[in-house]
């Protein structure tokens, strides 16, 4: 698994210096997002995140780094297991031309690491308590879309729709945030 977050971390350094050259490359805006995501197997949940605006590769594909968490417990019959996620990723969007509008629709795939734990304890009356605990570290890919409008002119508006597929834990997160130009 090092072995891949190595080659992913140098080929984002290598084809963003490639890039830069060509491109306007560098932070643009940071925000902050709120999330309602519904991982398989689960209850919905929210989520908290931020982001950058590390601007454009080629005129119409932003690169936007991102970290999201979320987490979920459920109880019953004195069980109770809960699931966690600190998402660390990175996501293009390409940004369809548009004209005479404030709206900026946009369709987006992206990588990122998952670092998931889960934990689960039953007790029961008469019985002494077992708990376990798992962490693990998935590579999950990123669909998705959505728009982008401003509010003001250092101010953005996003609301967006992704569907990411991770192994054990596929999530679909409906997401709004505010970023502010920098």
């Amino acid at each position: 698994m090092k072995r891949v977050l190595l080659l992913v971390l140098a080929a984002g350094v290598l084809s963003a210096q490639g890039a830069a050259a060509e491109s306007s490359i560098g932070l643009r805006a940071i925000g902050g997002s709120l999330a309602y995501v519904s991982p398989d197997n689960l209850d919905g949940t929210i989520a908290f995140g931020v982001f950058a605006d590390l601007g454009r590769v080629a005129p119409p594909v932003g690169l936007e780094p991102r970290i999201e968490y979320w987490s979920q417990s459920q109880e019953a019959f004195g069980t109770k297991a809960s699931v966690h996620d600190l998402t660390l990723g990175m996501r293009g969007k390409y940004y369809f031309p548009v004209e005479k509008t404030k709206v900026r629709p946009f369709a987006g795939a992206g990588l990122g690491f998952h670092f998931i734990k889960a934990e689960a304890t039953v007790s029961a009356p008469g019985f002494p308590t077992m708990s376990s605990e798992a962490s693990d570290t998935k590579l999950g890919l990123d669909l998705g879309g959505g728009i982008v409008t401003g509010l003001s002119p250092k101010v953005d508006l996003n609301a967006e729709l992704w569907y990411g597929i991770v192994s054990d834990i596929n999530q679909l997160a409906l997401r709004v945030g505010i970023s502010s130009k920098l």
